[in-house]
């Protein structure tokens, strides 16, 4: 059983929007933070945005202004609302999180997004 499943990916036109989510098993607790990272063809993973468990949140700075990132801690999901999509944007998104007094990782299967000019 996937301990985080992602959805919300796909094919959108530069300049609009898509909504991520990504929903965590119940049987992990103690989260501590939450996050989007993307992988493009050819770069390295990198981090998009983070949400804390006290709400702090940390951007990109090539998505801030643009993306907003936040959680549900009662439905162990966290989301990424992604505005004014550029052809940059494209890439492979993965949800991370960490949880316990161990920070022990944990990641989605990731989800496409792909933003045509």
């Amino acid at each position: 059983q996937a301990q985080l499943v992602e959805s919300g990916g796909g094919l959108v036109q530069a300049g609009g929007s898509l909504r991520l989510s990504c929903a965590a098993s119940r049987s992990i607790s103690s989260i501590k933070v939450m996050g989007w990272y993307r992988q493009a063809p050819g770069n390295q993973r990198e981090l998009v945005a983070v949400i804390f468990s006290d709400g702090t949140t940390n951007y990109a700075d090539s998505v801030k202004g643009r993306f907003t990132i936040s959680r549900d801690n009662a439905k162990n999901t966290v989301y990424l609302q992604m505005n004014s999509l550029e052809p940059e944007d494209t890439a492979v998104y993965y949800c991370k999180l960490n949880a316990g007094s161990n920070w022990v990782t944990y990641w989605g299967q990731g989800t496409q997004v792909t933003v045509s000019s």
